[in-house]
């Protein structure tokens, strides 16, 4: 028998097939949406799910909506329990994706006043595995598509449309053969992965793109830049970074929510270091991995414990 899975939408908890929107859904014909991806990490040990940083994530949610002016009728602390609770409903004793969408939610088409259009949330949870294998290291390409300027898209927030390059520069490279795609800025600077922030070492210096090179504000970003700080007592420097100097580094990572932490080992068909997995991406692993299921005792305070229902 197939379990019973649920959503939420229009203020409830309903059984996610029944969780759906209009074809004239605003949003759906002009991205008007905010999305946030949160992992829940199962820990075995303990028999509960681990939801990473999930204040952090709706804390970042809420400033995406007040970007597209959607007015939302919960708080952070809402939103959070709304997730616990539909997490115990649906009772998944396995890793997890959680995806809440606040969007424009009115049946409307042809107007392009952000004001004039009603707001929704939804929110639905999925079984997750692995998005990349985080075992090997990466064969990346720099990407033909350059990552958007704020001023053109606001890109320290997940805004739906916001995607499409991300999408078109995954599919190019996946079509060539690489794993994952490199975006650059239009000044030819480093920005992000194509759902990832990148990190570089070079000469015990980790390095990273500044906010002002248009990269995401990666909560799993955060958390590696403070591990790698308090724990590995390492510099971690927010700068901007030229193509060719991840050529030269010795070693590269990518991190995000959906793909960890994984280690690069070729860009542009030439190798990154010795090729593998560096000593220092290894140590971070290693870390994050402790940290997210809720082993590590300083960072507990990151970790929502939840006990899905029947356990």
């Amino acid at each position: 028998m197939t379990q019973q899975t649920w959503a939420f939408l229009g203020g409830e908890q309903i059984p996610e097939e029944d969780a759906k929107v209009g074809v004239k859904t605003h949003a759906l014909h002009y991205g008007t949406a905010v999305f946030e991806g949160i992992r829940g990490n199962w820990n075995g040990r303990l028999g509960k799910v681990s939801i990473f940083r999930l204040k952090e994530h709706y804390e970042r949610l809420l400033r995406g909506c007040q970007i597209l002016r959607i007015n939302l009728p919960y708080s952070v602390d809402d939103l959070c329990k709304i997730t616990v609770d539909l997490l115990e409903k649906n009772g998944f004793s396995e890793d997890v994706y959680i995806r809440p969408l606040a969007f424009k939610g009115e049946q409307l088409v042809a107007n392009l006043n952000l004001n004039a259009v009603e707001d929704e949330f939804t929110l639905i949870i999925i079984p997750f595995g692995s998005y990349i294998d985080n075992n090997r290291p990466l064969r990346c390409q720099t990407s033909s598509w350059r990552r958007p300027m704020d001023s053109s898209m606001p890109t320290g927030v997940k805004i739906t449309g916001l995607y499409t390059t991300s999408i078109l520069a995954k599919t190019e490279a996946l079509a060539a053969g690489f794993d994952e795609a490199i975006l650059l800025n239009q000044d030819g600077s480093v920005s992000e992965g194509s759902g990832e922030n990148l990190f570089m070492i070079r000469d015990g210096v980790i390095s990273t793109p500044s906010e002002t090179d248009n990269c995401l504000l990666g909560i799993t970003r955060d958390s590696i830049i403070q591990l790698a700080q308090n724990e590995l007592g390492m510099k971690v420097v927010q700068r901007h970074i030229q193509r060719s100097e991840l050529y030269l580094a010795d070693e590269v990572f990518l991190t995000g929510t959906a793909a960890h932490l994984t280690s690069v080992g070729e860009l542009d068909n030439r190798k990154i270091g010795s090729g593998e997995t560096g000593p220092i991406t290894m140590k971070l692993q290693d870390l994050y991995f402790a940290t997210v299921v809720g082993d590590l005792e300083n960072y507990a305070n990151w970790c929502t414990m939840v006990t899905p229902s029947g356990n």
